[in-house]
């Protein structure tokens, strides 16, 4: 059996951080509902199809937007994620840390878009920020961690371990690989224990182009998932770390929805349902940690699927 987490990266953003306040109420109905003339493709409809499946969701809400716009908006976003029964996890972009009503940070007058150009101590705080809002929303006690667009460093496992967080899902070898400071030298591949806290790394893979990518909704072909999905379990894989995002069943123009990413989601979904015996749906509530000596290396993808994948991206862009 093959611990499967399906992630979804909570995120409001308005376009520019010019007119914040006039951009946002109309950001936020396109975000988390995102209406189309042939209906709802955003947040909720993620957490429907999901729960018609009978599958378990983490959802990583990024709460700091609500230091600028109030409570609400995120207590709503919490609320359809409880009422849907899936698990609230923790998201930051810092991006909004200098747009905070109230400052978050002593001093922080410009963008920084990564969590690892913070002190240990400004992570802490920002940390600690993001789960009293969470709390404030109604989003219970949240176990787990990821920073946005994995930007992350060592300080931020520390930090985590400061506020109580006891998992976190920040790293992507796609992305930082050797480069990342978590464990310098090696490449992290399966979970792993870090500085008191359980790395739960990104499922990534060799598309036989020799690009390492990571298992996204958006950007692997749904033959590339289920292949990937079989392997890991075929070599006794402890876990296969998915992402999405809630916006990403809809067009670049977020005006109608993407029908390639959504016939991807449906399928996706109904594989999994179809195949229980072998797959579990989990998140880190109760979850016991797994930590993996050695490391493997990545799965590997076919480059005809590849070649798929390529194709159906290139007709999303076209008539997107």
């Amino acid at each position: 059996m093959l611990n499967v987490f399906f992630t979804v990266d909570v995120e409001i953003w308005c376009g520019s951080w010019k007119n914040l306040d006039e951009n946002f109420p109309q950001a936020f109905q396109r975000y988390v509902y995102g209406h189309t003339p042939s209906g709802e493709y955003g947040l909720r409809h993620k957490l429907k199809t999901l729960r018609e499946h009978g599958l378990l969701g983490v959802f990583f809400i990024e709460p700091l937007f609500a230091a600028r716009f109030g409570i609400a908006p995120l207590a709503e976003i919490v609320g359809l994620v409880r009422e849907h029964g899936h698990e609230v996890q923790l998201h930051l972009h810092p991006e909004w840390v200098d747009e905070a009503r109230e400052p978050l940070l002593a001093q922080v007058n410009r963008k920084k878009q990564f969590l690892r150009d913070f002190s240990l101590t400004e992570q802490t705080a920002l940390i600690a920020a993001g789960l009293k809002l969470i709390e404030k929303a109604n989003g219970g006690n949240p176990n787990a961690f990821r920073a946005g667009s994995f930007g992350a460093n060592e300080d931020t496992l520390r930090a985590l371990a400061a506020n109580r967080l006891l998992f976190d899902s920040s790293y992507n070898a796609s992305m930082l690989g050797l480069g990342s400071s978590f464990m310098p030298g090696q490449t992290l591949i399966e979970p792993i224990e870090c500085d008191g806290v359980h790395e739960y790394p990104m499922t990534v893979f060799n598309d036989g182009t020799g690009i390492l990518r990571h298992v996204q909704l958006g950007a692997c072909s749904y033959q590339e998932m289920q292949g990937l999905l079989w392997q890991a379990l075929e070599s006794k894989r402890k876990s296969f770390m998915m992402l999405s995002h809630n916006f990403e069943l809809l067009n670049i123009a977020k005006n109608r929805p993407d029908p390639i990413v959504t016939k991807r989601f449906y399928n996706l979904c109904r594989f999994l349902d179809q195949n229980r015996d072998c797959f579990r749906m989990s998140g880190f509530h109760g979850l016991a940690p797994a930590s993996v000596h050695p490391q493997p290396g990545p799965l590997t993808s076919p480059v005809w699927k590849t070649g798929h994948r390529m194709l159906q991206q290139l007709m999303r862009h076209l008539y997107g």
